[in-house]
Protein backbone atom coordinates (compact mmCIF):
# COMPACT_ATOMS: atom_id res chain seq x y z
CA UNK A 1 0.00 0.00 0.00
CA UNK A 2 3.01 2.36 -0.64
CA UNK A 3 2.81 5.67 -2.34
CA UNK A 4 5.48 5.33 -5.39
CA UNK A 5 4.88 9.05 -6.23
CA UNK A 6 6.05 10.07 -2.20
CA UNK A 7 9.34 12.43 -2.95
CA UNK A 8 11.72 10.78 0.05
CA UNK A 9 14.67 13.64 -0.24
CA UNK A 10 11.43 16.26 0.56
CA UNK A 11 10.07 13.81 3.61
CA UNK A 12 14.30 14.02 4.73
CA UNK A 13 14.81 17.27 4.50
CA UNK A 14 11.08 18.35 6.25
CA UNK A 15 11.59 16.15 9.33
CA UNK A 16 12.89 19.19 11.53
CA UNK A 17 10.63 21.55 10.41
CA UNK A 18 7.18 22.87 12.16
CA UNK A 19 4.40 20.53 10.81
CA UNK A 20 1.55 23.24 12.48
CA UNK A 21 3.26 26.42 10.65
CA UNK A 22 3.45 24.61 7.54
CA UNK A 23 -0.07 23.82 7.47
CA UNK A 24 -0.72 27.21 8.57
CA UNK A 25 1.59 28.22 5.51
CA UNK A 26 0.81 25.83 2.57
CA UNK A 27 -0.83 27.44 0.08
CA UNK A 28 -2.89 24.41 -1.12
CA UNK A 29 -4.15 21.21 0.20
CA UNK A 30 -2.87 19.69 3.70
CA UNK A 31 -3.73 17.18 5.74
CA UNK A 32 -2.57 16.66 9.50
CA UNK A 33 -1.53 12.83 10.78
CA UNK A 34 -1.59 13.20 15.05
CA UNK A 35 -0.85 10.06 16.73
CA UNK A 36 -4.16 9.61 19.15
CA UNK A 37 -2.85 6.31 21.05
CA UNK A 38 0.09 4.14 21.16
CA UNK A 39 0.61 0.33 22.69
CA UNK A 40 3.45 -0.90 23.76
CA UNK A 41 6.96 0.83 22.20
CA UNK A 42 7.06 3.62 19.96
CA UNK A 43 9.11 5.95 18.24
CA UNK A 44 7.04 9.29 18.31
CA UNK A 45 4.23 10.21 21.66
CA UNK A 46 0.85 9.99 21.83
CA UNK A 47 0.22 13.74 20.28
CA UNK A 48 3.39 13.87 17.50
CA UNK A 49 2.06 15.60 14.64
CA UNK A 50 2.64 15.57 10.84
CA UNK A 51 1.67 17.55 8.01
CA UNK A 52 0.88 16.17 4.54
CA UNK A 53 1.03 18.33 1.29
CA UNK A 54 -0.22 16.55 -2.39
CA UNK A 55 1.48 18.07 -5.07
CA UNK A 56 0.87 16.46 -7.97
CA UNK A 57 2.83 12.88 -8.29
CA UNK A 58 4.88 13.55 -5.16
CA UNK A 59 3.54 14.46 -1.49
CA UNK A 60 5.78 16.74 0.98
CA UNK A 61 5.88 15.36 4.48
CA UNK A 62 7.03 17.58 7.40
CA UNK A 63 7.62 16.00 10.19
CA UNK A 64 7.51 11.91 10.84
CA UNK A 65 5.08 9.48 13.08
CA UNK A 66 7.64 6.78 12.91
CA UNK A 67 11.15 5.94 12.09
CA UNK A 68 10.28 6.11 8.54
CA UNK A 69 7.95 2.60 8.26
CA UNK A 70 5.16 4.31 7.68
CA UNK A 71 5.11 7.45 6.32
CA UNK A 72 4.44 6.12 2.87
CA UNK A 73 1.51 4.68 3.53
CA UNK A 74 -0.11 7.61 6.12
CA UNK A 75 0.31 9.84 2.62
CA UNK A 76 -1.81 7.54 1.08
CA UNK A 77 -4.23 7.19 3.33
CA UNK A 78 -4.27 11.16 3.31
CA UNK A 79 -4.81 11.83 -0.37
CA UNK A 80 -7.88 9.09 0.32
CA UNK A 81 -8.90 11.49 3.21
CA UNK A 82 -8.95 14.57 1.51
CA UNK A 83 -10.84 13.12 -1.48
CA UNK A 84 -13.57 12.12 1.09
CA UNK A 85 -13.25 15.77 2.56
CA UNK A 86 -13.54 13.70 5.75
CA UNK A 87 -11.20 12.67 9.02
CA UNK A 88 -10.00 8.71 8.68
CA UNK A 89 -8.47 6.82 11.51
CA UNK A 90 -5.55 4.51 10.74
CA UNK A 91 -4.06 1.78 12.75
CA UNK A 92 -0.62 0.46 12.27
CA UNK A 93 1.25 -2.45 13.82
CA UNK A 94 -0.25 -4.51 16.45
CA UNK A 95 -4.03 -5.22 15.81
CA UNK A 96 -4.00 -3.14 12.18
CA UNK A 97 -5.57 -4.58 9.07
CA UNK A 98 -2.66 -3.33 7.32
CA UNK A 99 -0.35 -7.12 7.75
CA UNK A 100 1.83 -6.01 5.16
CA UNK A 101 2.81 -3.15 7.28
CA UNK A 102 5.04 -4.15 10.42
CA UNK A 103 6.21 -1.26 12.61
CA UNK A 104 9.73 -2.48 13.87
CA UNK A 105 9.04 -1.75 17.53
CA UNK A 106 6.31 -4.57 17.47
CA UNK A 107 3.64 -1.95 18.90
CA UNK A 108 0.84 -0.19 17.65
CA UNK A 109 0.09 3.02 16.34
CA UNK A 110 -3.55 5.04 16.00
CA UNK A 111 -3.47 7.89 13.79
CA UNK A 112 -5.93 10.64 13.23
CA UNK A 113 -6.14 11.96 9.59
CA UNK A 114 -7.73 15.45 9.29
CA UNK A 115 -7.95 16.99 5.96
CA UNK A 116 -7.72 20.71 4.93
CA UNK A 117 -7.83 22.01 9.09
CA UNK A 118 -9.13 25.11 10.10
CA UNK A 119 -6.46 27.50 9.45
CA UNK A 120 -8.20 29.98 11.58
CA UNK A 121 -7.70 27.94 14.23
CA UNK A 122 -4.05 27.14 13.18
CA UNK A 123 -3.21 31.02 13.23
CA UNK A 124 -4.61 31.13 16.86
CA UNK A 125 -2.61 28.32 17.73
CA UNK A 126 0.99 30.20 15.90
CA UNK A 127 0.10 33.71 17.64
CA UNK A 128 -0.01 31.73 21.21
CA UNK A 129 3.34 30.08 20.19
CA UNK A 130 4.91 32.82 19.53
CA UNK A 131 3.73 34.27 22.72
CA UNK A 132 5.15 31.34 24.23
CA UNK A 133 2.03 30.22 25.97
CA UNK A 134 0.23 27.16 26.75
CA UNK A 135 -2.93 26.38 24.88
CA UNK A 136 -4.58 22.99 24.13
CA UNK A 137 -6.21 22.75 20.51
CA UNK A 138 -9.19 20.23 20.79
CA UNK A 139 -10.47 18.53 17.72
CA UNK A 140 -13.49 16.34 16.91
CA UNK A 141 -12.32 13.06 15.81
CA UNK A 142 -15.40 12.34 13.51
CA UNK A 143 -16.11 15.98 12.04
CA UNK A 144 -12.22 17.61 12.60
CA UNK A 145 -13.87 20.52 14.00
CA UNK A 146 -11.05 22.17 15.52
CA UNK A 147 -11.18 24.90 18.79
CA UNK A 148 -8.54 26.16 20.94
CA UNK A 149 -8.75 26.27 24.87
CA UNK A 150 -6.33 27.04 27.80
CA UNK A 151 -5.94 23.94 29.77
CA UNK A 152 -6.23 20.55 28.48
CA UNK A 153 -3.48 17.16 28.64
CA UNK A 154 -2.98 15.37 25.59
CA UNK A 155 -4.65 12.64 24.41
CA UNK A 156 -8.36 11.00 23.87
CA UNK A 157 -11.63 12.70 25.92
CA UNK A 158 -14.56 11.05 24.81
CA UNK A 159 -15.07 12.10 20.68
CA UNK A 160 -12.28 14.64 20.42
CA UNK A 161 -8.62 14.39 20.90
CA UNK A 162 -6.55 17.04 22.88
CA UNK A 163 -3.52 18.47 22.09
CA UNK A 164 -1.60 20.80 24.60
CA UNK A 165 0.91 22.73 23.18
CA UNK A 166 3.93 23.96 24.95
CA UNK A 167 6.40 26.65 24.06
CA UNK A 168 9.96 24.85 22.52
CA UNK A 169 12.32 24.83 25.08
CA UNK A 170 15.08 27.62 24.57
CA UNK A 171 18.30 29.02 25.51
CA UNK A 172 20.11 31.64 26.53
CA UNK A 173 24.13 31.21 26.22
CA UNK A 174 26.32 33.64 28.33
CA UNK A 175 29.66 33.55 27.64
CA UNK A 176 33.20 33.93 25.92
CA UNK A 177 35.42 31.21 23.52
CA UNK A 178 34.86 28.38 21.39
CA UNK A 179 33.05 26.58 24.97
CA UNK A 180 29.90 29.36 24.30
CA UNK A 181 29.71 29.31 20.63
CA UNK A 182 30.02 25.94 19.89
CA UNK A 183 27.47 25.33 22.26
CA UNK A 184 25.25 27.84 20.93
CA UNK A 185 25.64 26.21 17.65
CA UNK A 186 25.04 22.73 18.34
CA UNK A 187 21.85 24.27 19.36
CA UNK A 188 20.27 26.19 16.68
CA UNK A 189 21.85 23.34 14.27
CA UNK A 190 18.53 20.97 16.12
CA UNK A 191 16.66 24.36 15.78
CA UNK A 192 15.79 25.38 19.71
CA UNK A 193 15.52 28.78 19.60
CA UNK A 194 18.25 31.36 21.63
CA UNK A 195 20.42 33.98 22.17
CA UNK A 196 23.71 33.88 22.80
CA UNK A 197 25.19 36.65 24.97
CA UNK A 198 28.88 37.73 25.17
CA UNK A 199 31.34 40.57 25.69
CA UNK A 200 33.66 38.92 23.36
CA UNK A 201 33.91 40.14 19.33
CA UNK A 202 34.93 37.07 18.52
CA UNK A 203 32.58 34.61 20.09
CA UNK A 204 29.81 36.97 19.45
CA UNK A 205 31.40 36.73 15.41
CA UNK A 206 32.10 32.77 15.37
CA UNK A 207 27.86 32.45 16.47
CA UNK A 208 26.50 35.17 14.26
CA UNK A 209 28.47 32.97 11.44
CA UNK A 210 26.85 30.05 12.49
CA UNK A 211 23.62 31.46 12.34
CA UNK A 212 23.19 32.31 16.07
CA UNK A 213 21.22 35.03 17.30
CA UNK A 214 23.75 37.07 19.86
CA UNK A 215 23.81 39.90 21.98
CA UNK A 216 26.73 42.28 23.27
CA UNK A 217 27.21 42.40 26.94
CA UNK A 218 28.91 45.59 28.03
CA UNK A 219 29.51 44.57 31.62
CA UNK A 220 28.62 41.51 33.99
CA UNK A 221 25.00 41.47 35.19
CA UNK A 222 21.55 40.01 34.06
CA UNK A 223 19.98 42.08 30.97
CA UNK A 224 16.77 44.03 31.79
CA UNK A 225 15.05 43.10 28.49
CA UNK A 226 15.69 39.39 28.81
CA UNK A 227 12.51 37.10 29.04
CA UNK A 228 12.40 33.57 30.53
CA UNK A 229 10.07 31.46 31.66
CA UNK A 230 9.92 27.65 32.60
CA UNK A 231 10.82 26.60 29.31
CA UNK A 232 14.11 28.55 29.01
CA UNK A 233 17.60 26.71 29.61
CA UNK A 234 20.33 29.06 31.10
CA UNK A 235 23.92 28.16 30.45
CA UNK A 236 27.09 30.22 31.21
CA UNK A 237 30.40 28.84 29.41
CA UNK A 238 33.30 31.43 31.32
CA UNK A 239 36.97 31.23 31.86
CA UNK A 240 36.72 34.27 33.63
CA UNK A 241 34.68 33.35 36.58
CA UNK A 242 34.36 37.05 37.36
CA UNK A 243 31.22 37.65 34.62
CA UNK A 244 29.43 34.99 36.63
CA UNK A 245 28.18 35.75 40.34
CA UNK A 246 26.21 39.13 38.96
CA UNK A 247 24.49 37.12 35.64
CA UNK A 248 23.48 34.15 38.25
CA UNK A 249 22.51 36.51 40.90
CA UNK A 250 19.63 37.38 38.39
CA UNK A 251 19.10 34.10 36.50
CA UNK A 252 18.39 32.58 39.71
CA UNK A 253 15.20 34.75 40.06
CA UNK A 254 13.87 33.28 36.71
CA UNK A 255 11.54 30.74 36.35
CA UNK A 256 13.75 29.34 34.07
CA UNK A 257 14.07 24.78 34.21
CA UNK A 258 17.50 24.55 34.35
CA UNK A 259 20.35 27.23 34.82
CA UNK A 260 24.44 26.02 34.50
CA UNK A 261 27.73 27.39 34.58
CA UNK A 262 31.29 25.91 33.22
CA UNK A 263 33.83 24.70 35.57
CA UNK A 264 35.32 22.36 37.98
CA UNK A 265 34.04 21.23 41.16
CA UNK A 266 36.30 23.46 42.77
CA UNK A 267 34.99 26.34 40.65
CA UNK A 268 31.52 25.58 41.35
CA UNK A 269 31.81 25.77 44.97
CA UNK A 270 34.13 29.55 44.96
CA UNK A 271 30.44 30.09 42.53
CA UNK A 272 27.95 29.40 45.32
CA UNK A 273 30.29 31.02 47.78
CA UNK A 274 30.11 34.37 45.68
CA UNK A 275 26.52 33.77 45.62
CA UNK A 276 25.81 33.53 49.21
CA UNK A 277 27.91 36.69 49.77
CA UNK A 278 25.63 38.18 47.26
CA UNK A 279 22.30 37.71 49.36
CA UNK A 280 21.08 34.86 47.32
CA UNK A 281 19.41 32.32 49.03
CA UNK A 282 20.53 28.69 49.88
CA UNK A 283 17.12 27.45 48.04
CA UNK A 284 17.85 29.63 45.22
CA UNK A 285 21.73 28.85 44.74
CA UNK A 286 20.59 24.37 44.81
CA UNK A 287 19.13 25.22 41.70
CA UNK A 288 22.34 25.93 39.71
CA UNK A 289 23.97 23.08 38.16
CA UNK A 290 28.11 22.42 37.93
CA UNK A 291 29.61 20.94 36.77
CA UNK A 292 27.71 21.00 33.98
CA UNK A 293 27.19 18.12 31.50
CA UNK A 294 26.51 14.40 31.43
CA UNK A 295 30.01 13.36 30.52
CA UNK A 296 32.86 14.86 33.26
CA UNK A 297 36.04 16.58 32.52
CA UNK A 298 35.10 17.39 29.05
CA UNK A 299 38.29 18.65 27.37
CA UNK A 300 36.99 20.01 24.09
CA UNK A 301 34.47 22.39 22.99
CA UNK A 302 32.29 19.79 20.68
CA UNK A 303 32.54 17.24 23.40
CA UNK A 304 31.38 19.91 25.90
CA UNK A 305 28.54 20.97 24.05
CA UNK A 306 26.98 17.50 23.35
CA UNK A 307 27.05 16.41 26.80
CA UNK A 308 25.76 19.81 28.03
CA UNK A 309 22.65 19.80 25.68
CA UNK A 310 22.12 15.94 26.78
CA UNK A 311 21.95 16.90 30.64
CA UNK A 312 19.60 20.15 29.57
CA UNK A 313 17.48 17.94 27.51
CA UNK A 314 17.16 15.29 29.73
CA UNK A 315 16.41 17.65 32.82
CA UNK A 316 13.62 19.04 30.41
CA UNK A 317 12.40 15.57 30.07
CA UNK A 318 12.59 14.84 33.60
CA UNK A 319 10.69 17.53 34.86
CA UNK A 320 13.79 18.57 37.06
Amino acid sequence: MGLSGMNILNQSAAVSRDPLAEAVAAPGDVVLAIITGVEGPSYRPVGAVMAIMPEGEDDTLVGTLSSGCVESDIAHHARQAMAEGQPRNVRYGRGSPFIDIQLPCGGGLDILLLPNPDRDVLRQVAAKRDAREVCSLRINTRTGAMALQAEGQTGLADKDFVLRIEPELRFLVFGKGPEAFTFAALAHSVGFPGLLLSPDDETLQSAAGAGCATQRMIRPGWPGDLSVDGWTSIVLFFHDHDWEPAILQGALQTPAFYIGSQGSQRAAATRRHALAELGVTEDRIARLHGPVGLIHSARDARTLAVSVLAEVLDRAKSGA
